[in-house]
């Protein structure tokens, strides 16, 4: 009798274990299917921008391209990359990039480990009126007659020095300094390292999660960033950026696509070259050019990435 329980007791948890094998994999299958849906939805577009950029512009009018080009061409690129100016324009972004990195990093952290200390008093203040920066602006013209006043027009500095800390950053950082225990800071300043030391020797090298997040934050900003440099910068063409001069090439492009003849559309059309193209094909192509620097960047600082935004943003 006790047999017989035994064998139905096996043989029920064996059907337990198939049903649950089968659910598993139901379960696997689907979460696999939405997965992939979601990164042909994800990569898709930009996979057609790549094919359009790679087509050749007039057959891109037609439409129809998929992830593919139908009539391979690099003239898009060439005529993108034919500017003298391009060069120039790569090297001021590529610096703009880096320093705006740089300070933004240093600054940033210095100020985060002051207002998150508890021992300093007006720490709740001066975070209080860096975050009032983030829901208050001057607005476009006081901010260029500020600029102006301060001698920063046409000039490299205004790139940086206006944006020497972000408000979002600061909080950010400073949420990830105060995740840190108290005891290893207060075991540093027993053994008699000071303020200075315990940010550079302790507080720097745990930080650098946080800190790729803000590089990759500050990184994107300044490499996409071109307004900038039309408005403040409009008279000193060799201070142009890489956006501002891809902007000219696409405004260009819709102007002999318009049939615009004569003045500053027809230096342009000379100067982009003898290749046909299309503004659309020309769009892809610098949407490609602009956008390739920071994919390349970006799989490096994914991990730090992932960690400070988990920390950074949770806890407090």
């Amino acid at each position: 009798m006790m047999a017989q329980t035994k064998m139905k007791a096996l043989k029920g948890s064996e059907g337990q274990t198939k049903i649950k094998t089968v659910e598993h994999v139901i379960f696997t299958v689907i979460l696999y299917i939405i997965l992939l849906s979601l990164c042909v939805i994800m990569l898709y577009p930009m996979l057609n921008t790549l094919a359009v950029a790679l087509n050749d512009g007039l057959d891109s009018v037609r439409g129809g391209i998929t992830i593919f080009p139908r009539q391979f061409t690099w003239g898009n690129f060439r005529t993108v990359l034919a500017l003298d100016t391009i060069t120039q324009s790569f090297w001021i972004s590529v610096s703009r990039t880096v320093i705006n990195v740089i300070t933004n990093i240093i600054a940033t952290s210095m100020v985060a480990y002051a207002i998150s200390r508890r021992e300093y008093v007006f720490a709740k203040f001066v975070a209080t009126a860096f975050i009032l920066t983030m829901y208050f602006d001057a607005g476009l013209i006081p901010g260029y007659m500020n600029l102006r006043r301060l001698g920063l027009l046409n000039s490299f500095g205004v790139y940086w020095i206006p944006g020497f800390i972000g408000a979002f950053n600061l909080i950010i950082v400073r949420t990830f300094i105060k995740s840190i225990p108290e005891e290893m800071i207060e075991s540093a300043r027993i053994d008699g390292a000071g303020d200075f030391r315990i940010y550079w020797q302790i507080i720097m090298p745990l930080c650098k999660p946080v800190l790729a997040t803000v590089a990759l934050f500050v990184a994107v900003g300044q490499w996409n960033s071109w307004f900038d440099a039309m408005i403040f910068n409009g008279q000193s063409p060799h201070l142009s950026t890489l956006q501002n001069e891809l902007q000219k090439i696409l405004r260009a492009s819709l102007n002999i696509a318009q049939g615009a003849q004569g003045g500053q559309a027809g230096a342009a059309a000379a100067q982009i070259g003898a290749e046909v193209t299309t503004p659309i094909a020309i769009r892809a192509a610098i949407t490609i050019v602009s956008a390739v620097p920071i994919l390349a960047v970006y799989p490096f600082m994914q991990r730090y990435f992932i960690a400070g935004m988990n920390v950074g943003g949770v806890k407090g």
